[in-house]
């Protein structure tokens, strides 16, 4: 097994930088440096942490350009995207630390007996986040800045490929007042990692990934008791119903497509749409696929930048095979390019149905899997006979009546009506069945990994 990690540009094949990986013991003595950092951190006020994360948020605004610049390069988004997504961030840091002390303030409560009853919500301790390559920065700050809120200290297992996001947003963290110790990065194999969740000093586990990385991480969590959060992907539905605007569901299914390259797990992914629009809906929404250039993220004039890794893309290219073999139709793309890269073709599915790969699992990249409905119940039945829950999407003229359908439903998170979105730090954010459980923003992840302690005043 080597023991480094070296960062490769998904847009070129070029390699980054090298970096060493941290033995079991290097990792363990991080784990105990977090513990230390965490007793003095809980004790600071309410306040005290918000005041650090606003400065955090400052800090991500101040090296948005650097933060960007290295996204761009480690795993190949665009570069408005990537400004994109450290502004996102910011807004994180900027409702966390106003929102925060409201949501983790004691409460008061009346028992039966008459004593006093206070509820304070506590940290736990160490909390481990093993996160993707996906949205580099986006990802980390999501559940860090929650856990920081709360009063723990957390430590972040980057994915490989985005190594160098991981140790910048640890530097820039420090560098914006936060105590040394509280947040860290390790770079370390999947057997050390292991190791982390085991120990006695982690007290909580969050994983945004596969399903099947999150049943390995789940399990191992709870052979040793730890609770976990899990965010796992999905295979979104985007309903067109019979009185959707055609122009509006073109393009934000477009958009829900090819946004991050496809790379996305609130993406849209399948567009389920009534007979009485299928054929207009297809014809213009291949038109406008076919149309959008995949290139060099860089480049003004590219849509779609590469996937992130070439084994990535090679295993798009495996499914959109294997779903062609089993009776889906290429309506455009479906090619692997030679060459250098990571790239792989806008590509949209006809004639797909259960038993596919674009239908049953998560196509993550630039791959759109169409489904005809016969009306608009049968429409939501097809949304709905998916493992995942993650989000989707509903379009249609009707809004009350869409409404209606996305709340009593839809089983999935999250619901978009009449537009597409990936999070919003007001929101709550996470899913259901195989897309994983527990819950990020809207104030709900800052109450994840915390002690709701019950503290009763029998007397005065």
């Amino acid at each position: 097994m080597s023991n480094s990690i070296t960062t490769v540009n998904p847009a070129t094949g070029e390699n980054l930088e090298t970096y060493s990986l941290m033995d079991e013991s290097k990792a363990i003595e991080i784990v105990e440096q977090s513990h230390q950092a965490f007793l003095q951190w809980r004790l600071k006020s309410l306040d005290e942490r918000a005041n650090v994360i606003k400065a955090i948020g400052k800090a991500l605004a101040d090296n948005k350009e650097a933060f960007a610049k290295l996204i761009v390069d480690e795993m190949g988004k665009p570069p408005e995207e990537a400004r994109q997504e450290i502004d996102l961030c910011v807004g994180i840091c900027d409702y966390t630390a106003e929102n925060g002390p409201k949501k983790l303030a004691d409460e008061e409560r009346k028992p039966g007996n008459g004593e006093r009853g206070i509820v304070t919500y506590s940290p736990m301790g160490v909390i481990y986040g093993i996160q993707p390559w996906n949205f580099p920065a986006y990802q980390a700050v999501r559940y860090s800045i929650a856990n920081l809120m709360a009063g723990n200290a957390v430590l972040l297992k980057h994915a490989e490929n985005v190594t160098g996001s991981g140790l910048l947003l640890e530097r820039i963290y420090r560098d914006a007042g936060l105590p040394e110790n509280v947040f860290r990065t390790i770079v370390i194999s999947h057997d050390v990692s292991d190791k982390i969740i085991e120990h006695k000093l982690v007290r909580g586990v969050t994983l945004t990934g596969s399903d099947t990385a999150g049943r390995k991480v789940a399990a191992k969590a709870a052979e040793n008791l730890k609770k976990t959060v899990l965010e796992l992907g999905s295979n979104d539905a985007y309903l067109v119903l019979d009185d959707a605007d055609l122009d509006l569901a073109v393009d934000t299914c477009v958009t829900g497509r090819v946004f991050n390259g496809g790379q996305t797990c609130v993406a849209a992914k399948r567009f389920v749409v009534t007979e009485k629009n299928f054929e207009a809906f297809k014809e213009r929404f291949v038109e406008k696929m076919k149309a959008l250039k995949v290139g060099d993220p860089k480049e003004s004039s590219t849509h779609v930048g590469p996937m992130a890794r070439v084994d990535l893309r090679d295993g798009l290219h495996d499914q959109v095979e294997k779903s062609v073999a089993k009776g889906a139709k290429i309506l455009c793309g479906g090619e692997k390019p030679s060459g250098p890269g990571a790239f792989y073709p806008v590509t949209v599915l006809d004639d797909v149905k259960p038993g596919q790969p674009a239908y049953d699992d998560e196509l993550f990249g630039p791959v759109a899997a169409l489904i005809r409905a016969k009306d608009d119940e049968d429409a939501m039945r097809i949304a709905n006979d998916s493992r995942y829950g993650l989000g989707g999407g509903i379009i249609s003229k009707d809004v009350k009546r869409a409404t209606e359908l996305a709340s009593k439903y839809f089983d999935t998170g999250m619901v978009f009506i009449n537009g597409f979105g990936v999070a919003t730090p007001e929101m709550p954010f996470g899913g259901v069945k195989d897309s994983g459980y527990g819950r990020e923003h809207g104030g709900f992840g800052m109450h994840e990994f915390v002690n709701a302690k019950a503290v009763i005043i029998v007397q005065e």
